[in-house]
């Protein structure tokens, strides 16, 4: 394993470790982290499906609330532990080495769930179980039935789950939500540029939540017409007026 370290957000000087030859995080997982509701009431969050720990390591700039990433697979999870030990953070955020399925029994409780899953379902290629690759990108070991239920199983009544997707998926995402009674309460498009179409959503839902109320927020462009980061973006990278 090839270990380097970057940095994660621009003025806050967060350090992250990754594995270039691995499954990095993305520009999703940034979005996402930004995007979730966290307000002064929430006291436990978990992460499901953590990777080397970006979104834990974002919120710990939002909140003080104790936060838990999950994560099955071992490289990623010590390379979270290492970023969350550099950034000296180990007091706020903990990682659990574990399948997400059935976590709940171990970890408790939380008022927020956030996910950055895998996007794709497995098709008739073959994937290779044991490629780190494939399983941060292709439900090899959690569905998205799998993954909503944990989460609305770890979620207090009323607590938050924010999801980041792919559009295509949407009415299906819309619909398991509903099966584990995560009422849809946010929802917004994320666009490669404003000529492009939509290749990510953020959605993000209440339990036991009622049953109207859905905002569709303003679209997301990540890139202008000059292929530079738009303002929108570079403010949740913390890089404006640098």
């Amino acid at each position: 394993m090839t270990i380097v370290c970057n940095e994660l957000l621009g003025r806050e000087l967060i350090k992250i470790y990754q594995d270039p030859d691995s499954f990095s995080f993305s520009i999703d997982s940034m979005l996402l982290a930004d995007f979730v509701t966290i307000n002064t009431k929430v006291k436990r969050i978990c992460d499901l499906c953590s990777g080397n720990a970006p979104i834990p390591l974002y919120l710990s700039l939002r909140t003080k609330a104790n936060i838990v990433g999950v994560e099955v697979q071992k490289s990623s999870y010590e390379l979270a532990n290492m970023s969350i030990n550099e950034n000296k953070l180990d007091s706020q955020i903990e990682m659990k080495l574990a399948n997400l399925k059935g976590v709940h029994k171990e970890i408790g409780k939380f008022d927020v769930v956030t996910c950055n899953p895998p996007f794709f379902k497995l098709g008739d290629n073959q994937i290779n179980p044991n490629d780190k690759k494939a399983i941060a990108r292709h439900e090899v070991l959690a569905s998205l039935d799998d993954i909503i239920k944990e989460a609305s199983t770890l979620l207090n009544s009323k607590g938050r789950l924010a999801m980041v997707h792919r559009p295509d998926r949407l009415v299906e995402i819309l619909e398991v939500l509903k099966k584990y009674k995560i009422e849809p309460k946010r929802l917004q498009f994320v666009y490669p540029k404003q000529d492009k179409e939509c290749n990510h959503i953020l959605i993000e839902g209440i339990k036991d939540g009622s049953k109207d109320g859905l905002r569709v927020l303003p679209p997301l462009y990540v890139y202008g017409d000059d292929n530079k980061w738009t303002d929108q973006v570079l403010k949740i990278y913390n890089y404006e007026g640098k």
